[in-house]
């Protein structure tokens, strides 16, 4: 079952970077986002096909390595930035091998990690493009530049998400943890310079969702 969990893993991230190339007909950025948001559900796949934490965190390490190559040679273009926004590729994959090695491992609560990923890929990424599409009241933290429309849509996605995944995995958490913890990831996003947002956000959160549910 895990060697069938890591064959599925990698034909469904190939398919997204290979879907991704369609989107560069519009900029490259639109294809940076295609993958970013939906690479995400990786987690959820990953819940349902792997048996081993080792296994499943293999796939998230590898690509540890092949986004680091990719940011210093530009092998993916399609996932790739022209500017010096830092490793934010090789953070998001590092964070997704974190998660699963704590959720599926350690804490044995798999939902948990896939809060965290879900609002940095949904919550991060639709904050980005509304940012760039209607960027209402730009600001600067830490040299980053964010606006309050993207901070807003952050702010929606991380509370949705977190509502779903409480109201499906447990009755101890409800509406005002929802709230605290969309409020912490959107602080998170707008103080994270140079994409490490992409390593703060999904940790910070499922960290402060281990503690709300213990």
């Amino acid at each position: 079952m895990d060697l069938l969990g890591i064959l599925i893993s990698y034909l469904f991230i190939g398919c997204i970077i290979v879907a991704s190339k369609w989107f560069e007909r519009f900029s490259k950025e639109a294809s940076r986002k295609f993958i970013h948001i939906v690479l995400c559900n990786w987690f959820i796949v990953a819940m349902f096909v792997f048996e081993s934490v080792w296994y499943a965190m293999f796939v998230p390490a590898t690509f540890v390595i092949i986004n680091f190559l990719s940011a210093k040679y530009n092998l993916i273009p399609s996932m790739e930035r022209d500017e010096d926004e830092g490793y934010g590729t090789v953070y998001y994959a590092l964070s997704l091998a974190i998660l699963v090695g704590l959720t599926f491992g350690y804490v044995n609560q798999p939902w948990i990690g896939a809060i965290g990923i879900l609002i940095m890929g949904y919550g991060d990424g639709l904050a980005a493009i509304v940012g760039k599409a209607m960027p209402y009241k730009p600001y600067q933290v830490f040299g980053s530049r964010k606006t309050v429309s993207g901070s807003l849509v952050m702010w929606v996605c991380s509370f949705l998400i977190s509502w779903v995944f409480f109201s499906i995995y447990t009755s101890t958490l409800g509406l005002i943890e929802a709230l605290v913890v969309a409020s912490v990831a959107t602080v998170l996003e707008a103080i994270s310079p140079k994409g490490l947002d992409n390593l703060f956000v999904p940790i910070g959160c499922s960290t402060l969702v281990y503690m709300l549910f213990i």
